[in-house]
């Protein structure tokens, strides 16, 4: 499955630079606003220790990890929602990913000039909040008109009960909260699903930060940033564009750690995002492994057997026998899957087997 995020904030925030050197693809970056119009898309490969270890063991041909993708997207504005600057593109290409980093300006430097002509980023933050929201708010009352009547007059039960949830999520957007923090369950979020909400999508948020705020781990800006966001159950990464942008141009991952060590680092920015979004989105990771490829594959935290396999092929799914599911701790041990097998340390797993994060598994199947 694929995972795409969309990177956004106002213009001038940093966002194209941090897109450039996080992915292969180089946005270009320049001091105004709307400088990315189309939305650049970025693939980058997801780091994992994991696929080194079973490339020594396998010798496969190829190793082929699984990726995530990154969307640069057009700067926002004040009136978006009504189609201010390129707000209907802007949000038109951020209904399309999974989660959102929200990147906020957390420095000050009087070359780059901020659209609201200050920095504040509890006020950045509210700006891209309320344009959102006002457009979800938009898109709840619209269904709400559709379907009030046969609530009301036709007995109709499930219109109903998507009234009452529908109604919940329109007086918390009024209310200006985002719909991500209303407490409905899985099936009350059918109600909305059509919709394609916006505020619904998970965030993360990165503070930009100077590279002397970066040693010290934060500043008043993000500070400032992380108490505007403490009751929406998110998280703030804080990095420097600048940084990651040497680092990006650094191939070699010896001088990467050690350019990162000089700054008191232990990962890149690109890493702590990719961690984050993992665990934001709730996604794990198996893997298959053969003298032809190994390869990484992710998937969301408590799927099945078969739906893991789905994501190889349909047919692996529907014609789904069983899993033969190896733990890489055991791998290491034994060396080859032959003396795996002979020590009774691959399992034979069903259809009601849940993966778990690092299996190395073979699938079964008959169409």
């Amino acid at each position: 499955m694929g995972l795409q995020c969309g990177i956004v904030g106002l213009p001038n925030v940093g966002k194209s630079t941090l897109f450039s050197a996080i992915s292969s693809a180089k946005a270009e970056a320049a001091n105004y606003p709307f400088c990315t119009i189309e939305p650049n898309v970025g693939v980058v490969e997801v780091p994992d220790e994991r696929l080194k270890d079973l490339e020594n063991l396998v010798n496969p041909q190829k190793v082929i990890p699984t990726i995530i993708e990154f969307v640069d997207i057009a700067g926002l504005v004040k009136g978006a929602s009504q189609g201010a600057g390129l707000g209907n593109k802007f949000l038109a290409n951020i209904r399309e990913v999974d989660a959102i980093i929200h990147v906020v300006r957390c420095f000050d430097d009087d070359n780059i000039v901020h659209v609201e002509g200050r920095v504040n980023p509890v006020s950045d933050k509210e700006i891209i909040d309320y344009e959102l929201q006002l457009k979800d708010l938009e898109a709840v009352d619209r269904k709400l008109q559709r379907i009030e009547k046969a609530a009301r007059t036709g007995g109709d039960a499930k219109a109903k009960a998507e009234v009452e949830v529908l109604y919940r999520f329109k007086k918390t957007l009024e209310q200006g909260k985002s719909a991500r923090t209303v407490d409905v369950s899985e099936e009350e979020k059918g109600a909305v699903a059509d919709l394609h909400l916006l505020t619904i999508k998970p965030v993360i948020y990165v503070a930009n930060v100077d590279e002397s705020s970066l040693t010290q781990g934060s500043n008043e800006f993000v500070e400032q940033l992380k108490a505007a966001i403490a009751d929406e159950k998110a998280e703030v990464i804080v990095v420097c564009a600048a940084i990651e942008a040497q680092i990006a141009e650094i191939e070699d991952l010896d001088e990467r750690q050690m350019f990162l060590e000089e700054y008191g680092l232990q990962e890149s920015g690109l890493s702590q995002l990719i961690k984050a979004s993992y665990s934001l989105l709730n996604l794990i990771t198996y893997f298959t492994a053969g003298v032809k490829e190994v390869r990484a594959w992710t998937i969301q935290r408590g799927w099945k057997a078969p739906q893991a396999a789905g994501v190889i092929h349909s047919d692996f799914e529907r014609g789904f026998i069983r899993a033969e599911v190896i733990k890489l701790n055991d791998y290491n041990h034994y060396k080859t899957e032959a003396a795996i097998k002979e020590a009774g340390k691959m399992a034979v797993e069903g259809k009601e087997y849940v993966v778990q994060d690092g299996d190395i598994m073979h699938f079964r199947f008959n169409v």
